[in-house]
């Protein structure tokens, strides 16, 4: 008689160590860039699909493989999906949106990393990634931390807050600090930063809820910028003797206004332009530059990515922030990876209530 063999417990054996030295294959959702944009983000411009990835590394390489689980919705990502001659990084229609998150090895032929290691770093839009370069991810202890802190406070966000404020403009005790954008990821931060440092905080805001939360958080002041239209009347209302920081989060009408009521010796950290975000450049321009030779301000933009040797340091005072409840974090966490595009889009329309984030899967 016949023995059937496909039905056997040794061919199913058989078959189990197969698909173990292959590695298991898996269905992975991504978010795929459809194409480039011009003017507002959509969510046209980026679609959820299926493919299948192996869960193990290819075999003799240093690549890293990860389960992610919260990714960073950020201001840059857009610019990141404008065709342009400029030399910076893009994304190419067709590929998965990669950005800042918090992820779990899951298989690694890297030495430095093991199945099971909390990571954060550039991850890819997707339930699993296959990280190439692993010097792109850095290693975590959690804590009693949430981990979602990693995309923000404690990540990307919260060092860029600290260059901006800490390294860049220097800040000493009792100095006058305008925050725009104070609700943001970064703003929020900021500010405490401010008052942390002894300042006086003013932050600006698009909905008196904003303002009221700010004012939680320690800010002296806060005003609704859709009301107070006047930007150069109201910041001279709430700063009568001038400004000596400001951290620019918008650009356009409002750093104009800035420019006319620094002090001398003034220092501003160009973070962000979001009032050019719709892609059509509609700031009207900054017409009162000439106060910048008048009394002697400093304008800095920067990129944290040209700072990482910091980021130890960084690392060392905010965790210890956290923990000792210094710094409060404002988190906005929208669940699962199909609302990575509406979350981003909102980022643009204001939606968002302090750091943006999505929560992808649990540990």
């Amino acid at each position: 008689m016949l023995h059937n063999f496909s039905n056997s417990d040794s061919y199913r054996l058989f078959c189990s160590v197969l698909r173990k030295m292959a590695g298991e294959t898996t269905a992975n959702k991504q978010i795929i860039f459809q194409g480039y944009i011009s003017g507002e983000l959509r969510e046209s411009n980026m679609a959820v699909k299926e493919s299948s990835i192996q869960l193990k590394v290819p075999e003799g390489s240093e690549a890293v493989l990860v389960k992610n689980l919260y990714l960073s919705c950020d201001p840059y990502l857009r610019g990141m999906m404008e065709e342009t001659t400029a030399k910076i990084p893009r994304f190419k229609p067709g590929s998965v949106i990669k950005g800042y998150g918090v992820s779990k090895v899951v298989d690694s032929g890297h030495p430095d990393f093991q199945a099971g290691d909390l990571v954060t770093g550039i991850t890819g839009w997707e339930e699993y990634s296959l990280r190439w370069k692993a010097e792109e991810l850095r290693k975590i202890e959690s804590k009693g931390i949430p981990l979602s802190y990693y995309t923000g406070v404690l990540g990307m966000t919260g060092f860029t807050a600290y260059l901006g404020f800490h390294e860049l403009c220097t800040p000493k005790k009792g100095e006058y600090v305008f925050v725009s954008a104070a609700s943001g990821a970064v703003g929020h931060i900021v500010g405490q930063l401010a008052k942390l440092h002894g300042c006086y905080v003013v932050g600006s805001c698009g909905s008196d809820e904003k303002v009221d939360l700010v004012k939680k958080l320690g800010f002296d002041e806060a005003f609704n910028y859709k009301k107070n239209t006047d930007f150069d009347d109201t910041l001279k209302r709430y700063f009568p003797k001038g400004i000596d920081i400001y951290f620019d989060n918008v650009g356009g009408k409002m750093l104009d206004a800035v420019l006319l009521n620094m002090r001398r010796n003034g220092r501003i950290a160009a973070c962000g332009m979001i009032s050019r975000h719709d892609g059509h450049g509609t700031d009207g321009g900054i017409h009162n530059l000439h106060r910048v030779v008048i009394n002697n301000i400093k304008i800095q933009g920067f990129m944290q990515s040209n700072y990482l040797y910091l980021l130890p340091k960084f690392m060392e005072i905010f965790t210890s922030y956290v923990k000792e409840g210094h710094m409060k974090y404002i988190e906005d966490v929208r669940e699962g990876l199909e609302s990575a595009p509406s979350a981003l889009v909102g980022l643009f329309a204001g939606k968002n209530l302090g750091k943006l984030a999505v929560r992808v899967a649990g540990e």
